[in-house]
């Protein structure tokens, strides 16, 4: 999704189209927009913000490549990520209508998937870090979804975690049988 409502911006869709057609969610910020469209944490800004105008809920993804996790850098990628994800945006609104999806790049169409131990350990900061940034009552309420190579063997013990509110299923989801699986591992 573009953070304009129209003009020419030849290969971008704006929020206008994505509700005309019926579309409720819109998915911001994915490592691939990052990495290969070169997409900033300030674009991803404006694109959570014009979707939330336009009454889409953003699906904002978070994440780091493979050099910053064994760096030690997690941590500072996601704080960037998400401080400048959300700038200017009441916390009642995080709360209520902004959903995070942490995704290590490292792990989403690799077959590398984080264990489900990393990824709580990842989305537990993402909601410290909403609680320092928007109150403990904002950190309750927003949902953060754990994304990356999920798949049904791995799906009842990420969403068993205390901080995972679910998956964001990306290649499987492609597939009936493997998809059906994860939803029946979710439930």
């Amino acid at each position: 999704m573009y953070w304009e409502e129209k003009g020419a911006f030849t290969g971008e869709i704006s929020p206008v189209m994505i509700k005309e057609v019926g579309c409720t969610h819109v998915i911001i910020g994915h490592s691939e927009r990052r990495h290969i469209f070169h997409e900033t944490n300030e674009e991803v800004n404006k694109k959570v913000i014009a979707a939330l105008a336009n009454e889409l809920t953003p699906v904002m993804c978070v994440g780091e490549l493979l050099q910053d996790r064994e760096s030690g850098k997690t941590f500072d990628v996601i704080k960037t990520q998400i401080v400048e994800g959300i700038k200017l945006i009441e916390p009642s609104e995080v709360a209520a209508n902004v959903i995070i999806a942490y995704e290590p790049v490292w792990a989403i169409g690799t077959g590398k998937t984080a264990s489900s131990e990393d990824a709580e350990e990842v989305c537990a900061y993402i909601r410290k870090l909403i609680a320092e940034l928007c109150g403990s009552e904002c950190a309750d309420k927003v949902i953060i979804l754990y994304g990356g190579s999920v798949k049904s063997e791995n799906t009842s013990s990420i969403m068993a975690q205390n901080n995972i509110d679910g998956v964001l299923v990306g290649g499987a989801s492609l597939k009936v049988d493997s998809f059906t699986a994860i939803i029946e591992a979710a439930l």
